[in-house]
């Protein structure tokens, strides 16, 4: 068993009367994390919202109905709550009604479910993002050493659990997930019937990791309007599928504005969507991977340690550039990520006389422990 980051957190919570969402993309193990947790517990109720029943449980449900249905389990797990209608109300009446349970809902959208939690739930909820498996959670789990050399192959094939628990099926795993099932909330939520126009968008997102990208180019590729484009973007985002890097300007006038780069949260899912499992060795696109891989894992790595970090890439008109940028009460850390140690880069110095207080360093496979945990 992989011990997951939020095992310890998720624990800590537990019985201070607020619910505990815990939200992610499908099949990034939520359940199996509830299950590890809950493995000796009787008194446990599972309701998966993705079953017809569960949802018409919900659809007029009064505190005195859903009282009779949990009985006497003392901790109700909703997977999926997302799909159930107005979910954050019902939410709010187990939290409010039944204080002597303790609520645990899931969810693989926030857009369904953050949007509409928010406002029921302000001050009785718990909320936590969980990610694929993460760099840090593997070196726990079999070591540094093991880890670090196992980087070029996470760097094709990602870190979903399945993927990682089942050697020798990766590609099969991945191209099954990339094929609509991880956005199948988007296609839902919008009444999309065949999923042709956003597997085409997150290929050609795929090609463009580590550049800026334009949406009216994208929407060119797909044959839609960047108006369209910008929503199934959002969409995408808030199913845990990709993210979004902004430029950083402040002082000069040749920095981009309102630019932004996108990376997958995985590196396996980036690969199925262009089909392309050759290793790093043989690749023309090492350098993208490298970057969506360590900007990707550095994301969880500042989720699960409970950091606040503004985040950026920078670039001028001219392409001085730094791949990525954090903000930390003032302080400015720039990063550039080379996969080749031998190879070194310099801060732009008009960026270092700019922003006087900064922090620069080169992350390579060799340091890669020195950003990630």
């Amino acid at each position: 068993m992989i011990i997951r980051s939020l095992a310890n957190t998720i624990n800590d919570k537990l019985w201070k009367n607020k619910a505990i969402i815990v939200m992610g993309a499908r099949q990034v193990g939520k359940t199996s994390l509830l299950k590890m947790l809950f493995a000796d517990a009787n008194d446990v109720l599972w309701l998966n919202a993705d079953e017809p029943d569960v949802r018409a449980l919900f659809e007029n449900a009064t505190s005195t109905i859903l009282k009779q249905h949990f009985g006497n389990h003392k901790i109700i797990i909703i997977d999926e709550a997302q799909r159930i209608n107005n979910v954050g109300v019902k939410l709010k009446l187990i939290t409010d009604q039944m204080q002597d349970k303790q609520l645990i809902a899931t969810g693989s959208s926030s857009f369904d479910l953050a949007n509409k939690i928010n406002e029921p739930l302000t001050g009785r909820k718990w909320e936590y993002k969980m990610f694929p498996l993460s760099f840090g959670e593997m070196v726990n789990h079999h070591g540094l050493i093991n880890e670090k050399r196992l980087v070029p192959h996470r760097m094709i094939y990602g870190y979903y659990p399945n993927v990682v628990t089942n050697a020798g099926d990766e590609k099969d795993i991945l191209l099954q997930l990339a094929d609509s099932y991880l956005y199948r909330d988007v296609l839902a939520y919008e009444g999309i019937k065949k999923p042709d126009i956003i597997s085409k968008l997150l290929q050609a997102l795929a090609f463009q990791v580590g550049s800026e990208v334009s949406l009216r180019e994208l929407g060119e590729i797909c044959q839609i309007d960047y108006k369209t484009v910008e929503k199934y973007i959002v969409l995408l985002e808030q199913s845990y599928v990709i993210f979004r890097l902004a430029s950083f300007n402040r002082n000069l006038r040749n920095e981009l504005k309102n630019k932004r780069k996108i990376y997958f949260y995985d590196n396996g899912i980036r690969n199925a969507l262009i089909n392309n499992f050759n290793p790093v060795e043989l690749r023309q696109d090492t350098d993208a991977l490298w970057e969506n891989f360590i900007i990707s894992e550095r994301l969880k790595y500042i989720n699960y340690s409970g950091q606040w970090k503004n985040r950026w890439f920078w670039r001028t008109v001219e392409k001085q550039e730094i791949d990525y940028i954090e903000e930390d009460d003032g302080q400015i850390e720039a990063f550039e990520f080379k996969w080749n140690p031998k190879k070194q880069s310099n801060i732009p110095q008009i960026f270092k006389k700019t922003y006087n207080n900064n922090i620069f360093k080169i992350i390579n496979r060799d340091n890669i422990e020195e950003f990630l945990i």
